[in-house]
């Protein structure tokens, strides 16, 4: 007898993978359209045109950190894709505060979330703890050079998954005003979203920081890691990232074996 329960389960699984399959067709299709751009601007090159073009390339829900090993010089961000499913109604008391609670292959790692000045981020997470959203997940990103940040919450393991919905930009003006390079400093233990590079695409990865690091004022800063969450980032980060770049999936593998959201 199956319950209620399992059948909303069932039928949350059976969506995700339908809006899956529609993010790879259209990523299979952005792929062969810029094939072909780029084999008509190989040809106006050969000819001995000065062609100076920048070809955006679009995707699925990849959300990013503008990764910079000393530059911005990180992946592109591609495009947002429309959102799929409905923002999760608020359900958080903006007065109390939520803990995440990260069980991981390498150590715990505790996170106090700021429910007051990022409540729709906090209730996203909520709902997605609730329902294993990250339970068996892969981090899948370590940064290592320029930035310092361990990118984990795409339930597809690859930087190209998200919860169908979009959250919108919270708790930017906390960041400070940013300097002569136009970034500003995350410090070490901060915790926030990645997001497409378009304003208001959050969606469920996130970043967790484990040196002082400097970005743009466009990643929502939702939380902050307990001391001992912050040791076991940096122990990840000690064994580097896969690639030359510093910027890739860890050397040593990160899985988030349960995620949890709590009330305090």
């Amino acid at each position: 007898m199956v319950s209620n329960d399992q059948r909303r389960r069932q039928l949350a699984r059976e969506k995700f993978e339908r809006q899956q399959r529609r993010r790879e067709e259209s990523r299979r299709k952005a792929k062969r359209r810029n094939t072909v751009v780029a084999a008509v601007l190989a040809v106006v090159l050969a000819a001995g045109g000065a062609v100076y073009a920048s070809v955006q390339l679009t995707g699925g829900d990849r959300d990013e950190v503008d990764a910079a090993p000393g530059t911005e010089a990180g992946p592109t961000p591609s495009a947002p894709s429309p959102s799929t499913s409905p923002e999760p109604p608020m359900s958080v008391d903006t007065k109390a505060t939520y803990t995440m609670a990260l069980r991981t292959t390498h150590g715990d790692v505790t996170v106090t979330m700021d429910a007051a000045k990022t409540p729709r981020t906090v209730n996203s997470f909520r709902h997605l703890a609730e329902r294993g959203y990250f339970d068996g997940t892969k981090c899948h990103r370590l940064t290592t050079q320029g930035i310092y940040v361990l990118q984990c919450g795409d339930p597809t393991g690859e930087g190209t998954g998200g919860p169908g919905y979009h959250l919108p930009d919270e708790n930017l003006a906390s960041l400070g005003k940013p300097g002569p390079n136009g970034k500003v400093p995350f410090k070490a233990g901060t915790v926030a979203m990645a997001n497409t590079g378009t304003p208001g695409t959050g969606g469920s990865q996130f970043f967790l920081v484990y040196r002082d690091s400097e970005l743009p004022p466009s990643y929502t800063p939702f939380g902050t890691m307990d001391a001992t969450g912050l040791k076991v980032v940096r122990k990840i980060a000690e064994g580097g990232a896969e690639g030359r770049t510093g910027d890739g999936a860890p050397k040593k593998p990160v899985t988030i074996e349960k995620a949890t959201v709590g009330k305090r």
